[in-house]
């Protein structure tokens, strides 16, 4: 939908949610193929007339371009005149409005050059050869993976890893005003099986209310993790958009208030936690990060296979200089210090895109934790977290909810280097 025709929804929504009457648009949207009988039936569900009416409006602002002209047209064939004319007023009218136009799309494959690989085959070589002079023809490649903390990576050999806190909140109370999270506890029994994997001390923490969360955050944050790699934390709750500057979104207590995700990450950062500092904090939030529903977008054959990355790629994630005269404090200074940025080295992985729900079945549990548990056991032990988490967020945008409903994961990523998990040869639980 033009932008121009969003604003006037938006708008005039008020009046729209008091006047539509949904029942008399379905059929109309339908036949001019603005819905699908999916998409009727969700928006049928969602409750009341005025409800109805406002995911009507809200689904019609993702239907492409032609969803606004249809939506007049319905509403003059059904005899409210009243609503087109609000909507219309200040729009010009010199041209009819469109009618539906269905295009065949015409696909050209691009040209293909033979070549290209071999040339970037050869440049890899080269690369090779000059960056691993040390490796002598002949050798087999080492096996295994230095975990030694260098510019590269993070040191995470320790045994135990480091602190996990799965927090689970299961049963809402009435006053909250929110559902039960059917399904959650499926979320919860996989991330713990899975973070003990990974030589964590692993403590889980059911149905907690605002305050008990802050409570067990700032326990956390006092213990002594100097002995210590890395520190997890893992929200599995209902969620709310927020206003914030640095992490987006809030989580639920069981009693309703919600708090924020730049308050759970404040806890651990370099300032209220100092045993961590240097050391990577992990937060996995699995909550919806608003009210919108994603119904994607149509794409080609083409787009919508996973897409291979060249060799020669390069990376933006350059190691950190400790050397730059221009932005370190002058070593005459009675007080110079080595310091980093409070938010260095944090990194938040949201189930959902903020402002958008997240899909929990309540049988297998949600679509995040399940993807996140299956790449760390397929990945762990080969591939750093930044790359598991692309993989999780590609796996998750395959899925669709009721056949029509998308969602998208993301992380914010501060961290410095990159971070491979140590991964046990048997899952042996270590206590908390």
């Amino acid at each position: 939908m033009e932008e121009r025709h969003k604003r006037i929804l938006q708008r005039n929504r008020v009046n729209l949610v008091s006047e539509l009457n949904p029942s008399d648009m379905y059929d109309g949207l339908l036949s001019k193929g603005i819905f699908t009988q999916d998409m009727i039936d969700e928006i049928k569900r969602s409750g009341t007339r005025r409800d109805q009416a406002r995911q009507l409006v809200r689904d019609l602002e993702t239907r492409g371009s032609r969803a606004f002209p249809a939506l007049i047209e319905c509403l003059r064939e059904k005899g409210q005149h009243s609503l087109p004319d609000l909507l219309l007023a200040g729009e010009p009218q010199s041209q009819p409005l469109p009618l539906p136009v269905h295009v065949r799309p015409v696909v050209r494959p691009l040209p293909v050059c033979k070549y290209a690989y071999v040339v970037k085959y050869h440049l890899i070589k080269v690369v090779m050869f000059i960056t691993a002079p040390e490796r002598e023809f002949g050798k087999p490649r080492a096996t295994g993976r230095v975990r030694r903390d260098s510019i590269q990576s993070y040191k995470m050999d320790a045994s135990p890893c480091g602190h996990c806190l799965i927090i689970n909140n299961v049963d809402f109370e009435p006053q909250s005003e929110l559902n039960n999270r059917t399904g959650s506890n499926i979320d919860c029994d996989k991330l713990e099986r899975r973070f003990q994997s990974l030589n964590f001390i692993v403590l889980v923490k059911r149905n907690l209310k605002q305050k008990q969360i802050r409570q067990e955050l700032s326990a956390l944050s006092k213990k002594d993790h100097s002995q210590c790699d890395c520190c997890v934390v893992i929200m599995l709750s209902h969620g709310t958009e927020v206003s914030h500057n640095r992490f987006p979104g809030a989580v639920h207590g069981v009693d309703g208030p919600n708090v924020p995700v730049q308050l759970i990450t404040n806890y651990l950062n370099g300032q209220n936690c100092p045993s961590l500092q240097g050391k990577p904090k992990l937060f996995f939030i699995q909550a919806c990060g608003g009210g919108e529903r994603d119904t994607g977008f149509e794409v080609t054959p083409d787009e919508d296979r996973p897409c291979i990355g060249g060799t020669d790629d390069q990376t933006d994630a350059m190691p950190m200089s400790s050397s730059s005269d221009s932005l370190s404090t002058p070593s005459d200074e009675p007080d110079a210090r080595a310091t980093l940025p409070t938010p260095s080295d944090i990194l938040v992985s949201y189930s959902t895109f903020p402002g958008y729900v997240s899909w929990r079945d309540t049988q297998a549990g949600s679509w995040y934790v399940e993807t996140l548990d299956n790449v760390l056991e397929d990945n762990a032990a080969d591939n750093d977290l930044v790359t598991m988490l692309m993989m999780v967020n590609h796996e998750v945008s395959q899925n669709s909810a009721k056949g029509l409903y998308k969602q998208m994961p993301g992380s914010f990523n501060f961290l410095r280097k990159l971070l491979y998990f140590q991964v046990l040869p048997c899952q042996r639980p270590i206590q908390a």
